[in-house]
């Protein structure tokens, strides 16, 4: 009567390789979850830039209350969720900009609000040198580090 099984060199054998690929995986995977961050923060970056945009826009088409010394860029990232009144509606209706703030993905405390992860520009700041203000003009990841196209995140 013959025993059927494997030998431990066989065993050996396989696990070997199964290690072998999966240490040629990792690159891989690491690489997708990599791209898979950097596409959710090219997509945050659209949709606030187009938020404040839209603000702007109705700022400058008389939807706002103009304020002397006022650039008509939202003071906030809250405000474009929270809404503004719309001056030209007679109902007084509320205008909305978003839903809510998307999170910039490479943030690493997940407990940080969400408006809180992201970089602020001021009108009054130069392009070079960003700094917060009395607006908010545009937006940036506060990120170290390289996307996969060779350009800093910071600017994105």
């Amino acid at each position: 009567m013959r025993v059927r099984g494997f030998t431990l060199i066989e065993l050996v054998v396989t696990i070997a390789i199964i290690g072998l690929l999966t240490s040629a995986a990792m690159p891989l995977v690491q690489l997708t979850a990599q791209r898979a961050k950097e596409n959710e923060l090219h997509d945050s970056l659209r949709v606030l830039r187009s938020a404040i945009d839209a603000y702007k826009l109705a700022y400058d088409s008389g939807h706002m209350r103009r304020e002397v010394g006022e650039s008509g860029y939202p003071a906030t990232l809250q405000v474009l969720v929270d809404g503004v009144e719309d001056a030209a509606s007679e109902k007084k209706a509320m205008m909305y900009f978003l839903r809510h703030v998307p999170r910039d993905p490479f943030f690493p405390d997940p407990a940080v609000a969400a408006a809180d992860t992201w970089g602020l520009r001021s009108y009054q700041s130069p392009p070079s040198e960003p700094q917060p203000g009395a607006d908010v003009f545009d937006i940036y990841s506060m990120a170290a580090g390289k996307g996969l196209n060779g350009i800093p995140y910071r600017g994105w």
